[in-house]
């Protein structure tokens, strides 16, 4: 299928600046609610974005759908459409909503493009500094700024683990293993953090600020588009039992790395041997 991967950006660049920029650092108590938690939210911003988007990433590619965040939380059923025959827009208007309601810059919104659980093309736009990534599969992931095209992505180099700076999520990890396993991660890597944004995240890796990345939940909106191209850049990404990534399964953890020797030796050192984290754990991903 041939896809105008400027039309997705602009269709993106325009929603931003219509609904998502102007709420940041205004919103409103009303316009702000919990979804599963005080760390799990949904703006005025995200609804609108979403409810835009929609109908025009329909209309690029007709007899395709949409599985957006806020329209799964309504409707859970529709992660079912991705191994589905239909093209499926996947769309994370906002990504990073907590940052995002705090007024913090580290958000971004995301689109990927998957067809019968494959990942087709994605994208990320980082709205604040207008800038975005693209990626095409079997055509590279590329970097883009206000005035067009700016290069090419390709991953950051192999290297120790000692040292690697990368993402490390604990979020989804249960308490008895969590301790362990962030010790593991203390030693063995120069430095892991979070930031809240699984979007930002991966800019980073596909800047090369960061060598590796590792999240045990994975829902398709917060990685369909990053796994993409960093696919297309040159790195290696697997569940943490070595399986593909597949944008329907949300289990199973992901890892990954410049390589697949750094990859095997993350998952060796960290993963495998954190305490009581058996091989059973990490094949479920946590």
């Amino acid at each position: 299928m041939k896809i105008d991967i400027d039309l997705v950006a602009q269709h993106m660049r325009e929603t931003a600046a219509a609904v998502i920029l102007p709420r940041f650092r205004a919103l409103d108590a009303a316009e702000v609610r919990e979804k599963s938690g005080p760390k799990d939210l949904v703006t005025i911003a995200d609804l609108e974005a979403e409810a835009r988007l929609t109908p025009l990433l329909q209309d690029l590619l007709p007899g395709s759908v949409v599985v957006g965040e806020e329209a799964c939380e309504k409707d859970p059923g529709r992660l079912a459409l991705l191994a589905g025959d239909a093209p499926v827009w996947v769309v994370d208007p906002v990504d990073g909503t907590l940052n995002f309601a705090k007024g913090d810059e580290r958000f971004c919104s995301m689109v990927a493009l998957v067809h019968r659980d494959e990942l087709v093309a994605g994208w990320i736009l980082d709205p604040v500094a207008d800038r975005w990534f693209a990626g095409e599969r079997g055509a590279g992931a590329w970097r883009y700024g206000p005035d067009g095209r700016q290069g090419r992505l390709a991953m950051a180099e192999s290297a120790p683990l000692d040292q690697l700076e990368g993402a490390f999520n604990f979020r989804f990890v249960p308490e008895e293993w969590r301790g362990d396993l962030r010790t593991r991660a203390d030693a063995h890597f120069k430095a892991h953090k979070r930031i809240g944004c699984a979007g930002q995240e991966y800019m980073r890796l596909l800047q090369q600020d960061y060598q590796f990345a590792c999240w045990t939940i994975n829902m398709p909106w917060d990685h369909g588009a990053g796994a993409l191209m960093v696919a297309e850049a040159g790195g290696h990404l697997a569940r943490f039992d070595g399986r593909a990534y597949r944008p329907s399964e949300i289990t199973g953890g992901l890892l990954i790395a410049p390589d697949r020797a750094c990859w095997a030796d993350i998952r060796q050192n960290v993963l495998a041997e954190a305490g009581a984290l058996g091989a059973n754990q990490v094949r479920r991903g946590f």
